[in-house]
Parts: C-alpha cells; sequence; structure tokens
C-alpha cells in the first residue's frame, strides 16, 4: 500500500482514496462506503503520506506509526470512544511511540491517528510502510567483462 495515495479532506470525515486526476479535481473514493466524488482545488487535501508525527528525535511518519500500532494491537480496531472517555489515549500512544513529543504531539492528534488506523484496517489494509527494494546480487561479477 501506498499511503501517498490516501488523502484526508479537511471538514470531511473519514479517508480516500485516490482514484483520478482531471483538470483543476481530483476524483477520490471513501474507504469505508466506495463512493466517488469530486474534489476541487478549493478543498484541503493532505497526502498521509506526507504526515510524520513529532519524536524527542526524528519526526516519525505515519505509516510506520500505523505498523507499530497495527503489530500492538495484532490488527484488531481500537475503541477510541472508550480511550477518549477514560482518558487514556496518551497511554495507549506511549506504549507504541514511547519518544513521541508530548508538548507538540496533542490527544486530538493521537485521537485523529486511531480513527484513520480503524478505517484503514476496516478497508483491508495492513501494511503501512513500503517494503524495502531488494538489492541485486552482484558479488563475483565484473562490469568491465
Amino acid at each position: 500500500m501506498n499511503l501517498r495515495e490516501i488523502i484526508s479532506i479537511t471538514g470531511r470525515p473519514g479517508l480516500y482514496k485516490l482514484v483520478s486526476q482531471g483538470n483543476a479535481m481530483l476524483i477520490v473514493e471513501n474507504l469505508t462506503d466506495k463512493k466517488r466524488m469530486p474534489v476541487g482545488q478549493r478543498d484541503k487535501i493532505v497526502s498521509l503520506g506526507d504526515i510524520a508525527m513529532y519524536t524527542e528525535g526524528d519526526d516519525l511518519p505515519l505509516g510506520e506509526i500505523l505498523d507499530r500500532v497495527y503489530a500492538r494491537y495484532d490488527g484488531n480496531q481500537i475503541d477510541v470512544k472508550a480511550a477518549v472517555k477514560a482518558g487514556t489515549l496518551r497511554d495507549l500512544f506511549a506504549e507504541i511511540v514511547e519518544n513521541y513529543d508530548r508538548d507538540r504531539v496533542y490527544p486530538t492528534d493521537i485521537k485523529k491517528l486511531f480513527t484513520w488506523y480503524n478505517i484503514l484496517v476496516g478497508a483491508g489494509y495492513d501494511k503501512f510502510t513500503p517494503d524495502a527494494p531488494a538489492q541485486e546480487e552482484t558479488a563475483g561479477e565484473n562490469p568491465a567483462e
């Protein structure tokens, strides 16, 4: 899966998959109900592949975080409403990213991350970072021959 093809549209709930590009508009498909719709230039869109979260060190790409969440919860969905009600969002996130920046990552950010995770898992996604390209074996070859 390529997170660059999955987008969030400000002011609209859910996540969308980029289907096609036209003149001054995109065609997207809602991951939940599979309905397609046009998105114009006025809509603010963000590709999930461009998002990272603050840590005490380098920022952590969203794909890596989603892979960690998937591993932590064995691919099961998270009860976000219960975590919000119990006030445990930060604790749950700290189990996944111990060194996240507690001053710059807000509970609303964590709630959105967990909600997006649930949408992606519900749509059948289980891998969020691209595999590293396989290194070709070149031992014993002499390019000058």
